[in-house]
């Protein structure tokens, strides 16, 4: 067992393990280390994603899991990347972004074209997915439930501080009618988190893709990236310090809290005061 700085997906893995313990086992930690003949800290280390388990290690934790030499052999190709400053994985992996998400102690995100994904009203996200036109029409409504499911750290007594940086473009952009468009702007103006927004004529801003800094309190700061090809996570120093230098610039350009709220607000009164279509749906 060697002892390196952990990563969101050796966390995820790790996390992979001990469910893995649990459901075929029902063992606890220090009753399957003495099954294993492991210090029971052997067991909480690999668990936790603290050490890359040695190709032994696995073979013992997964055989007394009852699992075969094809699950091993699957675990250990993606094991190996366990550690990997930087990894990718395909969109529609996302187990990983939701532990991240759920172990940190401050997000940062800046996104360009959309209203946050931690932000996203189940009927914004849903015309999302459909306007894309990536995902199967029967398929859709699974993503928007595991989206959603995402936004339950933010009702936490203990959630994460958020700092959402949003360029003004994303509420210029129309998905869905003007009832899904307030009900968006008005989820954004809740006061669970921090919302900057970055003024349209701030057109530098918009060269920077989408990406989140996740910050936490014992383990390295994880940047991430999304796209339709692949999610990508670093763990780099300079990929963490590239993204410092991103949100201090945004920091300078975007409108404080209060100015956000304030333009906001007038897209809200925008929606309610043009003419071109009934407003029934906003009664």
């Amino acid at each position: 067992m060697t002892v390196i700085t952990s990563t969101a997906y050796s966390r995820d893995l790790g996390d992979e393990l001990r469910l893995l313990r649990e459901t075929c086992t029902g063992l606890n930690g220090r009753s399957f280390a003495v099954r294993l003949g492991w210090d029971p800290s052997k067991v909480s280390t690999i668990e936790h994603g603290k050490a890359r388990a040695s190709e032994l290690d696995l073979i013992q934790y997964l055989t007394a899991c009852g699992k075969d030499l094809d699950y091993y052999d699957e675990f250990r190709r993606r094991y190996q990347h366990a550690f990997d400053l930087y990894f990718a994985q395909v969109p529609d992996n996302l187990r990983t972004l939701a532990l991240t998400e759920s172990m940190a102690t401050k997000i940062i995100s800046y996104d360009v074209m959309t209203a946050p994904g931690l932000l996203q009203t189940r009927d914004y996200a849903h015309t999302l997915f459909v306007e894309t036109g990536i995902e199967t029409p029967e398929s859709i409504p699974r993503w928007v439930d595991l989206r959603i499911e995402r936004q339950a750290i933010m009702r936490r007594p203990h959630r994460p501080e958020c700092v959402f940086y949003v360029h003004e473009l994303a509420l210029r952009m129309r998905f869905g009618n003007d009832r899904i468009m307030e009900e968006q702007y008005r989820r954004m103006l809740f006061k669970t988190h921090v919302l900057r927004l970055v003024p349209v004529h701030v057109t530098s801003a918009v060269l920077h893709s989408a990406c989140v800094l996740y910050e936490f309190k014992k383990v390295a700061p994880v940047v991430f990236n999304s796209t339709t090809s692949a999610k990508v996570f670093a763990q780099d120093t300079a990929a963490v310090e590239r993204t410092r230098k991103l949100f201090q610039r945004l920091d300078a350009v975007a409108l404080d809290e209060e100015q956000s709220r304030s333009k906001l607000a007038e897209y809200v009164s925008g929606l309610r005061e043009e003419p071109h279509e009934p407003r029934s749906d906003l009664a």
